[in-house]
């Protein structure tokens, strides 16, 4: 062993074992040359758990999905050049959605940068504005300044990454030859004693005066509370819900928002505002006075374009952190607060007496009427439907599943069609780019630690990431895929560039013709097409008992989904209608 090897290894041992102790448990290392030395003492760790992923794009949307479920942070680790660009849509999507990523890059020492080496591109702000923080490490060494500040960088890239906002930070490694590090003895044996940085996090807190303002703004006015994209806790979920009973203020409930699925029901919220939303005669009934909005911008369209009409509303935003989630501009008040200190100091000074009775019942009839409407069409329904096919999985999902949505059509027939439920069932998506891309490896990376899982995409989401099904096999995850084939772009049938027939299937439709069976029989996962929707349940029973991973194909028609869409919406807009009277 050389000197350069001995001090190369306990420079980025200390790093190694910082971010350890500041609460790394995992780290997703895509193979090369370069990052050697970073895998290896990474493998070498007694308590750092890795997973290998070959294709760098997966590993990114991979090690993503392991720190969605956990809420830890997770480590990404590739060597130099075109394997680091490729995590870019993985560091995109995690500083959209709030996810903490460390992402370590491998690099050329200076002096092989821009001369012509192989393998070696710039990597200086390679993510650019996409992560909260970029660090150059300095070359390794073993001098005391040196070790100290390899252990510093680590236990702030951790701290920084899990502060709100939470989201990745990139630190780039550039390493010399010869690049094996030092193993014997293992510089994790607990001989060399190391003092670690205790990392600290306290909740944002809101003053008793500023609660009392927000208070006399809500009394006896018609208020929503509309919820976007927020990972809460069951418990949280129920405090919302009180607090809309309390106020009299209806909860709007993005399915991402965890409050249609928290394992109660005793206070309904609004499930259907997607459809009701879609008719002016209900805009025109329920013009809100206040709004009061938590987590990311829901996904319904209709929904936004019914919020951005309220011109003359109090919209209070609450959001943790330096996030400005509101990309209607309709803010007039954003507090900067944990979500759960500003319900729970709500909760504890509210006037139940001055409560709008009228306008919150007004709000249970017509999510009663619609969802009602909406049962009876789908239970008529024989053929395969993509909208029925995700209120027949709500049914089978078992309590305390995870369900990840796939973007484009998925995400927004389980916003029109997943109802609320008395089972637990997380449900998540990749809605900061809502990108197609990584959805399968960010699934899997879920799985990892949440389980029993389950996942619903369309088959171009799928194809796109049919590479991230290899960690399936290769780590024995368990996940249940549900694929909706209608053989193209789904959603762009319900856009209008559908009407305009000449080019639609070629620029649009896209149809690949891809065999999901022969992709499954790749990746040795068990497939099945389902030809009924009793063999649809049947083999979501059969999955739910199956270890490992199972497709479940389900093949629809593009241009019947829509139909079947439409005609449900014209059904409820006809009893609402009727009522509205």
């Amino acid at each position: 062993m050389t000197k350069h090897q001995i001090e190369m290894t306990q420079y980025l041992a200390a790093f190694i074992e910082e971010i350890v102790q500041a609460g790394v448990k995992e780290a997703v290392i895509s193979p090369g040359s370069r990052s050697t030395p970073l895998a290896m003492l990474m493998a070498e760790h007694p308590t750092l758990k890795i997973y290998i992923d070959i294709d760098e794009r997966s590993a990114g949307f991979f090690a993503l999905g392991l720190a969605k479920a956990s809420l830890r942070p997770v480590v990404l680790l590739c060597t130099s050049g075109t394997a680091a660009a490729n995590y870019m849509p993985a560091v995109v999507e995690a500083n959209l959605s709030n996810i903490p990523l460390v992402v370590l890059t491998s690099d050329r020492p200076h002096e092989l940068r821009g001369v012509g080496a192989p393998q070696a591109i710039d990597q200086i702000h390679l993510y650019g504005h996409h992560v909260k923080e970029f660090v150059e490490m300095a070359l390794p060494e073993a001098s005391a300044e040196l070790l100290n500040y390899a252990k510093w960088q680590g236990a702030r890239a951790v701290d920084i990454a899990l502060k709100a906002p939470r989201g990745p930070v990139h630190l780039n490694f550039p390493l010399r030859q010869p690049l094996m590090p030092l193993l014997e003895p293992s510089p994790f044996s607990g001989e060399q004693k190391r003092h670690h940085v205790h990392i600290y996090s306290t909740n944002e807190t809101v003053s008793s005066e500023l609660l009392a303002e927000m208070l006399t703004l809500c009394h006896g006015k018609k208020g929503l509370i509309v919820m976007g994209d927020l990972q809460v806790a069951p418990a949280l979920a129920a405090q919302i819900v009180q607090l809309s009973h309390q106020l009299g203020f209806p909860v709007l409930a993005d399915p991402l928002s965890q409050l249609r699925s928290f394992g109660q029901n005793e206070y309904q919220v609004i499930d259907q505002y997607d459809s009701l939303f879609r008719f002016a005669s209900v805009k025109e009934q329920v013009r809100a006075e206040v709004i009061i909005r938590m987590g990311a911008m829901p996904v319904s369209k209709f929904l936004s374009q019914y919020l951005e009409t309220l011109v003359d509303a109090r919209h209070i935003i609450i959001d943790p952190g330096s996030m400005w989630r509101d990309p209607i501009k309709a803010a007039t008040d954003m507090v900067h607060c944990d979500e759960t200190v500003f319900v729970e100091g709500l909760l504890a000074s509210v006037d139940q007496a001055q409560r709008d009775s009228e306008w919150y019942d007004q709000w249970q009839r017509l999510n009663r009427l619609s969802k009602t409407c909406m049962n009876q069409y789908l239970a008529a329904i024989e053929t395969l439907d993509e909208g029925k096919v995700v209120a027949q999985l709500q049914q089978h999902l078992p309590n305390e599943a995870a369900l990840y949505v796939g973007n484009s059509m998925p995400i927004r027939d389980i916003d029109t069609f997943f109802i609320q439920t008395n089972k637990q069932v997380r449900i998540v998506a990749n809605r900061g780019a809502n990108g197609i891309d990584g959805n399968i490896s960010t699934a899997l990376g879920m799985s990892v630690t949440q389980q029993p899982m389950y996942a619903l995409m369309g088959d171009v989401t799928f194809y796109h990431d049919m590479n991230g099904l290899l960690m399936a096999r290769t780590h024995q995850l368990n996940l249940t895929l549900i694929v909706i084939n209608n053989n193209g772009g789904g959603i762009f049938s319900f856009l209008p560039q559908s009407e305009s027939p000449r080019h639609f299937e070629q620029l649009f439709g896209t149809p690949t013709d891809i065999s999901i069976e022969k992709a499954a029989n790749l990746y040795d996962a068990t497939y099945h097409a389902v030809q009924d929707w009793e063999d649809f349940q049947d083999t979501l029973d059969r999955a739910e008992h199956h270890k490992g991973l199972n497709i479940i194909e389900v093949k629809t028609n593009r241009y019947e989904n829509v139909v079947t869409h439409r005609s449900v919406w014209d059904n409820i807009k006809a009893v609402i209608d009727h009522e509205l009277l």
